[in-house]
């Protein structure tokens, strides 16, 4: 049976990647830009094709020109199991809504999508053809159409078995595509400073997307290092600062990071980065500083705290001690040396973290980053929690067979009150996940069990 037609349908046409990643990203942008999501509206799990109710067409717009997690978006005509009942929903859709596109002077064409089978040209024409009961007065032009209409068929998820018919037809006039392309122009093969960590592209923009991050805004990187995650906010036109323990990643200096290159050169920095895709005017400063021992004064500071903080796997977890921290077995240092580097436990981290959020963060601004967990232990009472914040999403994303990252979306609800306060209704709180403080043992296991496999297997 075809869906009933409501005003201000939409069909989202969903990239096939990070798929847990996509609703938080479209839900994010939608409250961005004036509108909602809500649980009523229909979702279809791993599927491309969503059916959204959006306020407006600028909306749509908008949200196109920020997600990289949709591809195209539609104005939804039609909708049925069957080409039949595609066609009994097209009549019913109101004639006074079509006719602005379909008007004499106007010039169309019409695009044919499948999702899982390809059709042969004359199966294509023979679609197209059906349509003809459309009062389209207009004329065909296949290079520079004033308006673009698609039919688009869902053939389901599995390759090896690819029905007959179509689960799902839609038709729908297009509206906007999505920016795909970022994932390319802004790929870390191409950047002219990077490191062991950088993060990928397309992450990066989801993570700016999760945080709602928008032109103006101030948005923080408390473990910097060459400044990924800072390229993607500036992109959206937010300033961005940051900070990173290690002095020789802050500088540029020191060994690089690409093959067959022994020293990064005077150009690869922070600030280059940003000079390259033509951002420098958003970038404020990074400074070396310890996040376990932010310098800031109290207030509140930033729109968004966008991180990905080092899990001990490629970049160690460092931070600065003291004279009363160093072992009794070393000799006691002068005063003028600079304190030693000491281990820095995951769980007190991400302890540090949350709190300098709930402080620094505007109300309503949000902390988006990644938490590394061994997944045969995770529970989600892992998630760290703060009384300032809510969560908003958790997304996981695997490593390995035994190991994942999450990326978690926090906001900022509440007013913070007293640091040492929520020191002591935390401490207890963070006890599950303390067990993750050897994360890059049970990362490693996982290689050592296979190698012994291989080699037992090798053996016999």
């Amino acid at each position: 049976m075809a869906l009933p037609c409501t005003l201000n349908r939409y069909l989202l046409l969903m990239a096939q990647e990070h798929l847990e990643f996509r609703l938080p990203e479209i839900k994010s942008l939608l409250s961005l830009f004036g509108g909602q999501f809500t649980s009523s509206q229909e979702t279809y799990g791993k599927s491309p094709f969503w059916i959204l109710s959006i306020p407006s067409e600028e909306i749509a717009r908008n949200l196109m020109k920020r997600t990289v997690c949709a591809k195209s978006i539609f104005e939804l005509w039609g909708h049925g199991k069957s080409p039949e009942e595609l066609y009994s929903s097209l009549k019913n859709y109101p004639v006074e809504k079509m006719v602005p596109f379909l008007h004499s002077d106007s010039t169309y064409k019409i695009k044919i999508h499948t999702f899982n089978k390809t059709l042969t040209q004359e199966e294509k024409v023979k679609r197209i053809d059906a349509l003809e009961f459309l009062p389209f007065e207009g004329k065909v032009n296949l290079k520079k159409p004033q308006h673009i209409f698609s039919i688009l068929e869902d053939y389901g998820l599995d390759p090896n078995r690819i029905p007959e018919n179509p689960h799902n037809i839609y038709f729908g006039r297009w509206i906007a595509d999505g920016q795909r392309e970022l994932i390319e122009s802004y790929s870390v093969k191409k950047r002219l400073f990077i490191g062991n960590t950088s993060m990928d592209a397309g992450l990066s923009f989801i993570m700016a997307n999760h945080g709602k991050v928008k032109a103006n805004d101030i948005v923080f990187d408390p473990f910097v290092g060459t400044g990924g995650l800072l390229i993607a906010s500036a992109h959206f036109g937010a300033y961005v600062y940051g900070t990173d323990i290690d002095y020789n990643t802050v500088h540029g200096l020191g060994k690089a990071s690409r093959k067959n290159q022994k020293w990064r050169g005077p150009d690869e920095n922070i600030r280059a980065n940003l000079r390259q895709y033509g951002l420098e005017k958003y970038y404020l400063d990074v400074l070396v500083s310890d996040a376990s021992k932010p310098s800031w004064r109290k207030g509140t500071y930033f729109d968004a705290i966008i991180t990905d903080p080092p899990y001990g796997i490629r970049e160690s977890t460092r931070r600065t001690g003291s004279q009363k921290e160093i072992s009794k077995g070393i000799e006691k240092c002068p005063e003028s040396h600079v304190p030693v580097s000491l281990s820095y436990h995951l769980s007190d981290m991400y302890f540090d973290l949350l709190n300098f959020a709930a402080e620094t963060l505007v109300l309503g601004g949000r902390l988006v980053y990644w938490l590394p967990v061994y997944t045969p232990e995770y529970t989600e009472e892992m998630v760290p929690w703060h009384p300032c914040l809510e969560l908003i999403s958790n997304c996981e994303q695997k490593l390995s067979s035994h190991t994942s990252r999450r990326l978690i979306t926090m906001e900022k609800v509440k007013k913070f009150e007293n640091r040492d306060q929520y020191s002591h209704l935390l401490s207890d709180h963070f006890l599950p996940y303390q067990g993750h403080n050897s994360f890059r043992e049970k990362y490693f296991s996982g290689v050592t069990k296979r190698i012994a496999k291989e080699e037992k297997s090798s053996q016999e």
